[in-house]
């Protein structure tokens, strides 16, 4: 087994985080580096590690918002972001496909929503495609409707948690 660590993102992480985004997300649904790297910058205690055996292999990232549009585009830029507000945004929840199907992005969502109830934050909006609602549901998000957002040319599905 290995030793998992949990951790806020460094600076030095983003490099490594791009290349886990883009090995994990289909076609222009990755962001670039230049957005990981304004991630950690701008909001690190959104920006969650997870370590196996000191190597990076996943992570969570969001924003916070205090009127939620799940479609702004700008937002993923943290455009509008407000480390106060009370709703929390997730952008990113990826695991390195190499060591993926080892419960590692539950470990990182369950850990996120610790870190973001401690932080006294009201709710978790994320978007989803169709194939992963049944899992954000078992983990206690509830359906909120078709997205807008048109994101690396998919459809989306929208779904909140309250905390």
């Amino acid at each position: 087994m290995p030793i998992l660590t949990l951790r806020n993102a460094r600076p030095t992480d983003a490099a490594r985080c791009f290349a886990i985004e883009t090995g994990a997300y289909e076609g222009d649904e990755a962001a670039t580096l230049e957005k990981i790297a304004t991630r950690i910058r701008l909001y690190p205690e959104g920006f969650l590690i997870l370590e196996a055996d000191a190597e990076v292999v996943g992570f969570i990232n969001g924003g916070c918002a205090h009127d939620v549009v799940m479609s702004d585009e700008a937002f993923k830029e943290l455009v509008g972001h407000s480390a106060e507000a009370p709703n929390v945004v997730i952008m990113s929840v990826v695991v390195d496909p190499a060591h993926q199907g080892k419960g590692y992005s539950t470990t990182l969502m369950n850990a996120f929503v610790q870190r973001m109830q401690a932080l006294e934050k009201k709710t978790i909006h994320l978007m989803c495609k169709d194939r992963h609602v049944p899992l954000y549901q078992r983990m206690g998000y509830r359906y909120v409707q078709p997205s807008a957002s048109d994101h690396g040319g998919m459809a989306w599905h929208e779904m909140v948690m309250d905390l």
